[in-house]
Parts: structure tokens; sequence; C-alpha cells
């Protein structure tokens, strides 16, 4: 895995060996900063399941302010650190050893304009991670969330919950679904 482009350009960052975690691949990378190119400068950005951080990381090597990467297992937090201090972000980079939802629950900082959102395919974490984004106000109404799913139905069959949300775009890479949502303008802070 590389940082494809911006300061950190060609760098090689580590991934996560065995099946645990399912690295984004290239092609997809590439395909999410396309759509994002123009809404990436002077960002803040969440990677809630960051694995090895590479998305938060292409985000920053781009021109994105700060970002936070979250993950529960302490071999994604190793090797987040490590792809941090190579691509030399550490001051721009915040690194939390945490469960989504606990991380969610207790984030008192600055809101996010960017969210990316790939949990583990079948973790059913798409609903719960929506909802809490949400109910803790940590989005802005112009905030962009970019869910890495192998379904197009990421709301859980939650209507009530899907009809808080724009969806901008929903594209396939093979077995592998990108939909890129924003909440929509009239919501409430109440779920």
């Amino acid at each position: 895995m590389r940082i494809i482009t911006g300061k950190a350009k060609g760098i090689n960052i580590k991934t996560l060996e065995g099946e645990a975690t399912r690295p984004t691949s290239q092609r997809v990378k590439e395909a999410v900063f396309s759509m994002l190119q123009f809404d990436i400068e002077g960002r803040r950005v969440l990677d809630l399941f960051s694995g090895s951080g590479q998305m938060a990381l292409e985000a920053i090597s781009r021109g994105a302010s700060f970002a936070v990467m979250v993950d529960r297992a302490p071999e994604a937090i190793k090797i987040i650190n490590d792809n941090v201090i190579k691509t030399k972000f550490i001051s721009q980079c915040e690194i939390r050893k945490e469960d989504y939802l606990s991380f969610l629950s207790r984030y008192r900082g600055e809101k996010f304009d960017i969210i990316f959102l790939d949990p583990p395919y079948a973790s059913g974490f798409y609903a719960p991670a929506l909802k809490k984004l949400l109910e803790r106000d940590i989005i802005k109404s112009t905030s962009l969330i970019i869910c890495e799913s192998d379904n197009v139905e990421i709301f859980g069959n939650d209507n009530t919950l899907a009809g808080r949300f724009d969806v901008i775009k929903q594209t396939g890479y093979g077995r592998i679904c990108i939909t890129i949502l924003s909440p929509k303008k009239e919501n409430s802070n109440e779920l």
C-alpha cells in the first residue's frame, strides 16, 4: 500500500497481515479520493475503523488539516503509529485505541468534516455508528461520510435513520460498494 498523491506521495505504508482486517484496495482508495478531491483541503477527518490509517493519511497528504484514527486492535494501533511516523504527519494526527462506540460516546472535540466508515462488512456496525454520529453532534451539516461496504444497504433497514441522510453518491467496485452520505440539513440532534 502506498500514499497516492500529495505531500507523502509514493510512501509505502504498512497494513495488517492476516484475515482480521481488509485494507481498502488501491483502486477503491483512488476512486474515493477522486470523488473527494475538492472537499479535502483544510478539513478535519475521522477514520473510525482505521486499520492501517491509510485513508486518514491519504487525506492529510492531500491537504486535510487534522485526522483522528480510531481502532480497537492493539496490532492496528502499532501499524497506524508506524505509518504516521513514516509519513511525518505526527502533529496532524491523533491515534485512539478504542472501540468505535466508546470513542463516539466520549468524544468532546471539534466536529468532523470527513468521516471514513469501514467496519468489518458483516459486523452490523454501520447503522449504530451513523446513529451515534448524529446523536453526539460531532458532524456538520456539510460533513461527508464515506462508507465502504459489501452491500448497498448500510442503514440496517432503518428507514428513520436513512431519512436523516442524503445519499450523495453510491457506486460499486466489484463486490465493494462506496456510499457517500451527508446529513440532511433539516436534521435536529435528537434521534
